[in-house]
């Protein structure tokens, strides 16, 4: 396998909820622009969103079984971004709402359908259209300079990673309306017009920062040699009994190849980092969780604010595996805070350094392909 070249276009039908299920990062109190971010500040606007969001899960009475079923996501999603918030985790926070908006406003938008577009495929298809028009200006391929000016960096870079998800989740729903339920198509509307809505919050999230903006470059030659990491692992048992890691792993990778491919450097920059903390725990070399972690990651600190650049998006990954660290404290599987330590962060600094040229690999001899609906 290690001479092949292979491409694992991954998925599973039900894996589209995968990632909104999956905690994906922690972060602590960021300095940006030398002011620290309060959740204390009654102009928050992320505060505000967070109480707009779960003020509408608890007041709502979802009765059939697919409403709540959304319902129960959304609300156990929603917990987790008010405790990150209120541990002053403000990006993590942030980072959860790109995936949980999705549902939320799934929820609020199935409740103004009517008992028809539910039930009826005729009904739906004309509901997807009329969507089609809400949504034309956010349908077509994702322009580069999108989030240009938009700070600090993972602000952007989140921004970035969500812009391209509701052409996906409006294109889509169609087929999955037909091929399953009218209800589960219009889930993807909802989560389709929740991603357009992001879109527009982030850019209000944005603040003036004295701090330089990072080197931010393609990772082309990063994500392939990822993309090679991965497929060396996936090879039985692991391709089995971990099967699910492989696909949301290596769609995170697809959706960073995107990124980049459409110029979203920050973006793409995210997804790949998050890709390397998914791909990581798949090797055979996994670094293993240690006594030595905190001290490992407290390491970082010191690099992560020198120069006056603005380092949120390796902040975030350190934070990430410090809540990583602090979760799983009492049963020593911290897999995600060795992956920081150990891989990601230096992944990070070294994806701001000029690119390397990457030796040529030999020839593809056979493909592996897999279903992906839509992300996993």
């Amino acid at each position: 396998m290690d001479q092949t070249s292979k491409h694992l276009n991954g998925g599973l039908c039900e894996a589209a909820r995968v990632m909104r299920g999956t905690p994906l990062m922690a972060a602590a109190a960021v300095l940006v622009g030398g002011a620290l971010f309060s959740d204390a500040s009654p102009s928050d606007p992320l505060a505000a969103e967070i109480e707009r969001w779960s003020a509408f899960l608890r007041d709502d009475r979802s009765t059939d079984d697919f409403a709540k079923q959304v319902k129960e996501g959304a609300t156990s999603g929603m917990a987790r971004i008010e405790q990150a918030l209120k541990d002053d985790r403000r990006w993590l926070a942030l980072l959860r709402m790109s995936s949980v908006a999705n549902d939320a406003e799934a929820l609020r938008y199935l409740k103004e359908r009517s008992p028809a577009e539910r039930t009826d495929v005729a009904a739906f298809e004309s509901e997807w259209k009329r969507v089609g028009g809400v949504l034309a200006s956010d349908l077509g391929r994702p322009v580069p300079d999108a989030y240009d000016g938009v700070r600090p960096a993972v602000v952007r870079a989140i921004g970035e990673a969500a812009l391209p998800q509701a052409g996906v989740f409006y294109h889509a729903s169609v087929e999955y309306g037909r091929s399953t339920t009218p209800d589960s198509g219009l889930y993807y509307l909802g989560a389709a017009l929740g991603q357009r809505d992001f879109g527009s919050f982030v850019r209000r999230l944005s603040s003036p920062s004295k701090l330089t903006p990072p080197r931010v470059r393609s990772v082309a030659a990063e994500l392939e040699e990822l993309q090679d990491d991965l497929l060396a692992a996936y090879r039985p048992p692991a391709s089995v009994d971990r099967h699910r890691e492989f696909i949301v792993a290596n769609s995170t990778l697809k959706e960073a190849r995107e990124l980049q491919a459409a110029g979203l450097d920050h973006g793409a920059l995210l997804r790949y980092l998050q890709a390397a903390v998914r791909v990581a725990p798949l090797r055979k070399d996994a670094p293993a969780p240690d006594g030595t972690l905190a001290d490992k990651l407290k390491a970082f600190e010191p690099r992560l604010a020198h120069g006056g650049v603005d380092h949120t998006i390796g902040r975030l990954l350190l934070e990430w595996g410090q809540a990583d660290l602090a979760e799983h404290a009492a049963d020593g599987k911290a897999s995600i805070a060795a992956a920081v330590a150990a891989d990601v962060l230096p992944r990070y600094f070294a994806a701001l350094e000029p690119e390397r040229p990457r030796a040529a690999g030999p020839a593809a001899t056979v493909a592996v392909t897999l279903v992906r609906w839509p992300y996993t």
